[in-house]
């Protein structure tokens, strides 16, 4: 059985075992590296100044040279291996986080909704500063996530650095994350979807939260998909779901290391809504499959994509088990995708039609630190194959003052105002009072950074 993950856009393989890899590498090169590698534990053994476990550094020589590939390529301890698969089958415990490696530090990619690490304030682009007192820095993400994890009811103290903030400490008590991936409701003649992640059970609860809408408001006109804050999840829920919008075409393709390697997902026909307008809404923190379904949906011109720029997830991992799993796996980057227009979102990601911040402190982002947040922030971070780049820091097109009333969702009230008018932008209405509103190519000025809350997630 096979599984395609992409919490980082992975593949995950839930049976056999790591098969012999060529390398560029002379074989003998390799094992004569590879007897240094053992010398260097015997010395560590021998000579270190308290007894060590030889366990905890193979896996940690293993953990180090997984991440200096790029960010995503991991090795996964057997417990980090077994919550991988607890998370894609849509439950486990924790503190409801999707996080990746940056530079000797872990970084927040997304909360997940309604987790403990969400009701605190925790953010994408956050980075893990310390856990229970202890430094976080040069901590895998395994190491990260192995502290994170704990029984159901028990807590955990962790410090997260935001930037142009102040560290942000808190206590997160440990629940079981029972993912519902998609909730629907009625907004005036709309439909709203929120899909929170990408599971086996994203496609099915997508199709209930369409016709429980459809019994509602039996004369709905249109569709808001919001996949803000989304970090991502299996491939096959990003194709259903993409595939529930369109009538045919091409969702995604993959490409591997070789010109051979190339496979393609296209679209049945069928489109669950009948056809009626689509908006999509997209965020920093809206990542592989993420944007694989705004990708598709926007080449196809089937959907308005609104918010801002998507994180720049364009890369493939193979997550293959070790001795059946018995000694965790390997979770290693194999492919990048593509749109079906041909284009790599990696480090540059999916730009919106209309591009509208939630709130001043998001505008503050984009105009500041626009990178940070986005997977062209990664140092180690594979280039994009063809093409442009991501957008530097600029002045959102629009993006509520500090008149506009905090409470009201501005991004998803323009996405509204987008379906009115079927999707036409050269009708959309005026910005309402109490949003500035900034021509396209304006950079930001210095004393023009708002200074209210974080945005927060639904």
């Amino acid at each position: 059985m096979r599984k395609l993950l992409l919490v980082g856009c992975a593949a995950l393989v839930l049976g056999g075992s790591a098969a012999a890899v060529s390398s560029q590498t002379p074989r003998n090169e390799t094992f004569r590296m590879l007897e240094l590698f053992g010398d260097v534990v015997g010395i560590v053994e021998q000579a270190y100044v308290v007894p060590v476990d030889n366990k905890k550094l193979i896996e940690a020589a293993l953990a180090g040279m997984m991440t200096a590939l790029d960010p995503h390529s991991n090795y996964l301890p057997p417990s980090n291996y077994s919550e991988l698969r607890e998370r894609t089958e849509g439950q486990y415990s924790g503190v409801g986080l999707t996080i990746s490696a940056d530079g000797g530090m872990v970084k927040v990619i997304s909360p997940m909704d309604d987790s403990p690490a969400a009701k605190a304030g925790v953010q994408a682009g956050d980075v893990i500063s310390s856990i229970e007192g202890q430094n976080a820095a040069g901590l895998t993400v395994s190491q990260v996530s192995e502290k994170l994890r704990g029984a159901v009811g028990t807590s955990v103290k962790v410090t997260f650095l935001r930037d142009g903030s102040d560290p942000l400490e808190v206590v997160l008590t440990r629940e079981v994350i029972k993912v519902q991936s998609v909730t629907g409701r009625v907004e005036g003649d709309f439909g709203y979807l929120r899909v929170s992640t990408f599971n086996e059970n994203t496609g099915r609860e997508l199709n209930e939260a369409i016709a429980k809408i459809k019994a509602e408001k039996p004369g709905v006109k249109g569709y808001v998909l919001d996949l803000r804050n989304n970090g991502g999840g299996l491939l096959n829920a990003a194709i259903d779901v993409s595939d529930a919008f369109l009538e045919r075409g091409e969702i995604v393709s993959q490409r591997g290391r070789k010109p051979e390697q190339i496979q393609r997902y296209s679209a049945k026909p069928g489109d669950i809504t009948g056809g009626l307008p689509l908006v999509v809404l997209v965020n920093y923190g809206s990542a592989s499959a993420s944007e694989i379904v705004a990708g598709a949906l926007k080449d196809h011109q089937r959907a308005t994509i609104v918010g801002l720029t998507s994180f720049g997830k364009g890369s493939v991992q193979t997550v293959i088990p070790l001795r059946q799993g018995q000694d965790g796996a390997l979770s290693i980057t194999t492919a990048r995708y593509y749109t079906p227009s041909g284009a790599s979102i990696q480090k540059i990601g999916i730009e919106p039609d209309l591009e509208v911040a939630r709130s001043e402190a998001e505008a503050r982002i984009v105009s500041r630190s626009s990178f940070i947040y986005s997977e062209a922030a990664y140092a180690t971070a594979l280039d994009a194959s063809i093409g442009a780049e991501r957008k530097g820091p600029h002045t959102p097109r629009e993006a509520p003052g500090d008149k506009f009333d905090k409470e009201k969702d501005y991004q998803l009230q323009r996405a509204l105002d987008v379906l009115r008018v079927g999707g036409d932008l050269s009708k959309l209405p005026a910005a309402p009072e109490g949003v500035v509103v900034t021509e396209p190519g304006s950079t930001p000025k210095p004393d023009a950074a708002p200074a209210a809350d974080e945005p927060k997630e639904e």
